[in-house]
């Protein structure tokens, strides 16, 4: 169990007031940023130790397991530094069932874990983990979704939803995204606008389906890593996370043949057990949470590069606000949105440029096809924005990392005629050579 960063040290950052122009002029407060810097007014020792944490390897003692992707956090975010994208391409599967997703949930769905402990000894115990069968028996539908990278998101997990209402209707109808409320089973205890069982804009995932960093943290842990947790939110326990994931079954703490799900039987790493049930009312999350938390949410944004007038960087930028290819309409960076507030600690004031929306957009046979289980089959065709912000710092493309070309994957635009996204990627197709190459320079000043 890692000591837990004080509440007080989360909540002493300075505020940063800073002024910058159109981001579309290439101006942003990201250019003195080295990759994996933390934000500035951080503390450099409590951004240290939580980045200790976060790169730390797990193991079985440690309630690893019965079944995982990963052992650490950065061993799937470390493309360019710790933090960035991965090389991993997580699986994921399902079915159709009378015309609504069926994420096949009794059996282990739609994440699939990849390892499992195997064998392993409890009190005298030979327990086996088994591990999740590859197909999943019954799925028709299998899907890739690569890691990705962390860099900025404590900046936009920190903007109030009414800022992804007013991108969207900002958008031209054909192509206006869709804001997904999601419900917060985690809430930020540092936000008291944030409760358990509330809603809030979802802004984190592939299908942007997670609503803050201390909820993605914990969701990792668990499914990634199979580390159950629980949390104090303002004196009340939250078990959201503190439930194993057994190999190809329904989430369950049973004991099977006298055998616990891990090397440690029950919550592998408890708050509530620490606090008296969070007696006093403590407000906090897990140990671990909390620092995979603060790392992420302190990540700087990813720097950019210095753009010449009249280069082709600069002749690509004039292509990409066109409305000819329309990808500024979806790839955003409106300065008066994208300005971080001060709600989970992190500085506030500062501009920043995602080049993304945030928002789901139907991105037709580009879809992954996943979906969550009872939602219509065009669900599963929508997509969160990718934001583009330190694209040249990964090599894999796509929401499955099918290829390692820029212009590949915005070919794959051109998704059907139901895609929103067609009219962008076959615009893309009809430039000339010389086009696409200023489009793609610019798009590796990014």
């Amino acid at each position: 169990m890692k000591r837990a960063l004080a509440l007080a040290a989360l909540l002493a950052l300075p505020l940063l007031g800073t002024a910058c122009g159109d981001m579309k002029d290439d101006t942003s407060t990201s250019e003195s940023f080295l990759l994996g810097d933390a934000l500035p007014g951080t503390n450099a020792a409590d951004f240290a130790e939580a980045k200790d944490a976060f790169n730390a390897s797990e193991n079985a003692a440690d309630g690893l397991g019965p079944i995982f992707n990963e052992r650490g956090c950065g061993t799937c975010h470390q493309n360019g530094v710790i933090g960035g994208a991965g090389q991993q391409v997580e699986q994921r599967f399902g079915r159709v069932v009378n015309g609504l997703f069926d994420g096949m949930d009794s059996v282990g769905g739609s994440l699939r874990q990849l390892f499992g402990l195997g064998g392993f000894n409890v009190g005298g115990l030979n327990c086996q983990s088994g591990t999740d069968a590859n197909p999943a028996p019954g799925a028709t539908i299998f899907a890739g979704r690569l890691t990705t990278p962390l860099f900025g998101l404590g900046l936009v997990d920190s903007l109030p939803d009414s800022r992804f209402d007013t991108l969207a209707a900002r958008e031209p109808a054909a192509i206006r995204g869709t804001v997904n409320r999601v419900t917060t089973v985690l809430p930020n205890p540092l936000d008291p606008a944030q409760s358990t069982g509330a809603t809030r804009v979802g802004r984190f995932g592939w299908k942007a389906g997670v609503p803050n960093l201390g909820q993605f943290s914990a969701d990792a842990y668990l499914n990634e890593m199979g580390i159950t947790t629980d949390s104090c939110i303002r004196g009340t326990v939250n078990r959201a996370f503190a439930t194993e994931n057994r190999a190809n079954r329904a989430p369950t703490n049973a004991v099977i043949n006298g055998c616990p799900d891990d090397q440690v039987p029950g919550t592998d790493d408890s708050l509530a057990a620490e606090t008296n049930n969070c007696a006093g009312g403590v407000n906090e999350l897990q140990d671990d949470v909390a620092f995979f938390t603060f790392f992420m949410a302190h990540l700087a944004p990813p720097p950019r590069l210095a753009i010449t007038a009249g280069s082709a960087q600069d002749r690509g930028r004039t292509l990409f606000n066109s409305t000819t290819l329309a990808c500024s309409d979806y790839h955003r960076s409106d300065t008066d949105i994208f300005v971080s507030t001060s709600t989970d600690s992190v500085p506030s004031g500062i501009v920043f440029a995602p080049f993304s929306d945030f928002l789901l957009h139907d991105m037709g046979t580009l879809g992954d096809g996943i979906s969550n289980t009872g939602e219509p089959v065009a669900n599963t065709h929508r997509m969160r924005t990718a934001p583009l912000w330190g694209l040249r710092s990964r090599n894999k493309k796509l929401h499955d990392g099918r290829t390692t070309d820029i212009a590949t994957a915005i070919s794959a635009h051109n998704a059907g005629v139901n895609s929103q996204a067609t009219p962008a990627g076959q615009a893309f197709n009809a430039l000339s050579t010389a086009q696409k190459s200023d489009l793609i320079a610019f798009l590796n000043t990014l």
